[in-house]
């Protein structure tokens, strides 16, 4: 009996095995129609890690140009390259949108769009690529990195995974990108944030998950998607810097307060989506500033508090919801009186009072709060309970609103001085030329610019040989140049009344180059008159004290 059982037991065991072989064939071969197979995934991955472990490599593809291409610029040899090194990572392309990428036409290529460079209209580049919606199956090369002139990139609606190739930051002309709904994976891509032409972003319905770096809400981007990850973070205080006019959280894992910076964005947000974060705060004050606001969508989150009565300054608004979270008390009469309003969606919250006019709202919900007189409303037990826990929004410690300054202006352009600096016209002062001994050369470099009398240029173009005989004629020609001195000091005071302050500046060193004419003829009368005191040479002085000292070495004690 016993191994009546236990071969029973290995048949049926043996019949598992087989059916759920069969059941895993179907299954595969289900999945092989419509999306990748294990293995084909597997392929994938174990591609990505020889690409990582290359040190951001080619990822494996080896692509050769034939040398009987020819191209008709580097940049279209370059983007050949790029393209054929994609084909080369694609695995699955079941509306074979890139059966026509052979040969060195990429202009032709499907889904491949070429344009004049801007700045050179003769050149012609790959300027975009449009693969959305093929079902296209595969990952990016790092070679997408050589379409340096690339402006549009989207390929939404595939089976992408992967990661965003690091050399993306080559392509510096990128304007828009869109890679959303595919299977990308791991951190936020933050190559995307170094690319200095990028106006749109979209990377929505992907698998990314981490942070969101803060730098995304500093960088000057016209629109941001990155709904439908699992980004898990807290909403920077930086979250107003940013000038979109669209931006899309919705279906993340954030956490936090609702920024109170929101209100710096009144000049370009159009639509906000916030949905299902799990925000938790009250909403603040300060969206009653964005005055160009169309869609307002905060619903699946867990906000407290009233609805602030400054939405009631949002005149452009048309859509609004604040569905399923824990908001409370009266709506104000200004907000169901919008002049656009046409969508006011308040329901599953624990609002206690609602205006007559916010039923004359195009499109509106109310259900499941504690409206008194309206059908399908919370119990009373319910809003009992709820509503005996009174909500101080003060106690989530939010930071404040702090409003962004305007930018400073912008410094003027330099302005560049010529070489040669134009002076005010100035009356200047006579100017005479004089001819000196070369005796008198070391003065003369500095009385060639000065304006002295007749009687004092006679007496500094004398030589010293016939000038100095006497100490009379020392004497006069002192009293000459002291005379000539003070006539021209007297002249200068005299211009100085009439003339600039150039003209003052040119006087003192009129009088610096007289004192040391004053000084120089000191010292030769000095001269003159120890050699009239003293006739004898210098050779019989210096004789005469070689005697006395030979006089006193004889009479020297022994």
């Amino acid at each position: 009996m016993r191994r009546r059982s236990g071969s029973a037991t290995h048949l049926l065991f043996l019949l598992f095995l087989v059916s759920f072989a069969a059941f895993a064939a179907v299954r595969a071969a289900a999945f092989s129609r419509h999306g990748l197979t294990d293995a084909e995934a597997g392929l994938i991955r174990r591609r990505q890690l020889l690409y990582y472990l290359d040190e951001y490599g080619d990822r494996g593809e080896r692509v050769t140009v034939d040398p009987s291409f020819h191209f008709a610029n580097p940049g279209l040899r370059a983007a050949y390259v790029a393209l054929q090194a994609w084909k080369q990572a694609i695995l699955s392309d079941p509306h074979n949108f890139t059966g026509n990428w052979v040969g060195p036409d990429v202009c032709h290529y499907y889904g491949v769009y070429c344009a004049s460079l801007p700045c050179n209209g003769s050149l012609t580049v790959v300027a975009g690529i449009d693969l959305n919606h093929g079902d296209i199956a595969g990952y990016l090369p790092e070679e997408l990195g050589l379409l340096t002139d690339l402006a549009l990139f989207h390929i939404n609606s595939n089976r992408f995974c992967g990661t965003v190739p690091h050399k993306f930051r080559q392509l510096t002309r990128l304007f828009e990108i869109d890679i959303s709904n595919n299977r990308f994976a791991g951190k936020f891509p933050g190559v995307l944030l170094e690319l200095p032409s990028l106006k749109f972003l979209d990377i929505r319905f992907n698998e990314f998950e981490g942070g969101v770096p803060r730098e995304l809400f500093d960088k000057p981007l016209d629109a941001i998607f990155i709904n439908h990850n699992r980004f898990a973070f807290d909403i920077p205080d930086n979250f107003g810097n940013s000038p979109v006019s669209v931006i899309v959280l919705a279906n993340n894992r954030f956490r936090g307060c609702f920024p109170a910076s929101i209100g710096n964005m009144s000049n370009t947000l159009n639509e906000i989506i916030l949905m299902n974060n799990g925000l938790r705060s009250c909403l603040p004050p300060e969206i009653g500033l964005l005055k160009k606001l169309t869609v307002f969508d905060v619903s699946f989150n867990e906000l407290l508090g009233p609805l602030p009565e400054e939405i009631g300054g949002m005149v452009s608004l048309e859509q609004l919801d604040v569905a399923h979270n824990l908001l409370s008390g009266c709506i104000p009469e200004s907000i169901c009186e919008l002049p656009h309003l046409q969508n006011f969606t308040f329901s599953y919250n624990f609002f206690t009072g609602e205006p007559p006019s916010c039923l004359k709202v195009q499109s509106f919900d109310d259900r499941r709060n504690c409206l008194p007189e309206r059908p399908l409303q919370r119990s009373g037990k319910q809003c009992g309970s709820f509503l005996s826990h009174p909500v101080h929004c003060s106690s989530f410690r939010c930071k404040p609103f702090v409003r962004s300054l305007p930018p400073p202006p912008s410094p003027p352009p330099p302005v560049y001085s010529p070489r040669r600096r134009h002076l005010p016209r100035l009356r200047r002062l006579p100017r005479r030329r004089f001819t000196l001994p070369h005796r008198a050369s070391s003065i003369a470099a500095t009385t060639t610019s000065t304006s002295l009398s007749p009687s004092a240029t006679t007496a500094i173009s004398t030589p010293a040989s016939t000038m100095y005989r006497t100490t009379g004629d020392l004497t006069t020609s002192a009293n000459t140049l002291l005379r000539s001195s003070i006539a021209t000091r007297r002249r200068s005071h005299i211009r100085l009344a009439s003339s600039p302050s150039f003209l003052l500046i040119h006087s003192l060193i009129a009088s610096l180059l007289l004192l040391l004419l004053h000084y120089q003829a000191a010292i030769l009368t000095v001269i003159i008159l120890r050699q009239l005191a003293f006739p004898t040479t210098t050779a019989q002085r210096i004789g005469g004290h070689c005697a006395r000292r030979r006089g006193r070495a004889g009479t020297s004690p022994q």
